[in-house]
């Protein structure tokens, strides 16, 4: 009868013994395979964002500004035009249509100005980065921009580079504010006390601000009276009473009042 001790040596040593102890070292659970599989997946969808362009919206009133920076934009590697948009509205439709990641907005545009605008595309579309662009320094108009959800505000007499670094910072999150413009902010924001409501707002009641609503999002006074369980005539009345209390003549005027207060319903409505 041979050793014990010695055949125990000989069997850890035999080369099958050798071969299944390392097989059950190296064998991973099917969790442990699926976690390394979503990890290397999240890497790649990663590597492919960063490696992807940067999509760009132009909104100026000025066809040869829009034009200039599009061509400025087109010549950085990292970045791309989708679109352009001439006034607030078609901002929003342009918007709908291609998504862009940043949006460069004029601050003065014809009908709705730059900062309704811009609360507008910031409670609509949370991703989409603002970068506010102006030949000004008004400092009320500065922090407006910013209240608005803005995350930039460049002078229109910055250079190619300090914009393209802007939009890639507004990108990854970051603010972006001219350094000429910090101390404006600073000073407005001392100024200023809470800032107070819409005194034109304040006065409607609950029930006027949502037919505001409705009408902004293009509904007759038939689809708004379905919608509320009123009649038509109810409707109407309530109408009226918002005609005089804003001092507006009409449906058009209220609709972009409504603009201009951020008081657009969501898509589903």
């Amino acid at each position: 009868m041979g050793n014990p001790k010695h055949s125990q040596r000989d069997e850890r040593n035999h080369p099958s013994t050798i071969i299944e102890t390392t097989l059950e070292t190296e064998a991973t659970s099917p969790e442990q395979e699926r976690s390394a599989g979503n990890d290397e997946r999240m890497d790649a969808a990663q590597n492919r964002r960063r490696n992807e362009p940067i999509t760009v919206l132009i909104v100026d009133d000025h066809a040869l500004m829009r034009e200039g920076l599009h061509q400025l934009l087109t010549l950085e590697g990292d970045m791309q035009v989708v679109g352009e948009a001439a006034d607030g509205f078609e901002a929003l439709e342009k918007i709908r249509q291609v998504h862009p990641q940043v949006v460069l907005m004029d601050i003065h545009l014809p009908v709705v100005d730059g900062i309704a605008v811009t609360r507008q595309i910031t409670s609509q579309f949370p991703d989409i980065a603002v970068i506010m662009l102006t030949m000004h320094r008004q400092q009320q108009q500065i922090v407006d921009a910013m209240k608005s959800g803005a995350r930039g505000y460049l002078l229109k007499s910055s250079t190619v580079h300090d914009l393209a670094q802007s939009i890639r910072a507004v990108q990854q999150g970051e603010m972006a504010i001219a350094p000429a413009l910090t101390g404006a902010i600073v000073n407005e924001l001392k100024r200023q006390h809470e800032s107070p409501g819409s005194p034109q707002t304040a006065q409607l009641s609950e029930k006027e601000v949502e037919i505001i609503r409705y009408l902004a999002a293009g509904m007759s006074n038939k689809e708004i009276a379905e919608h509320l369980a009123y009649s038509e005539k109810t409707v109407k009345n309530y109408l009226s009473i918002i005609f005089q209390k804003l001092h507006l003549r009409d449906r058009t005027q209220v609709a972009i009042f409504a603009l201009r207060q951020g008081l657009l319903p969501d898509e589903e409505l």
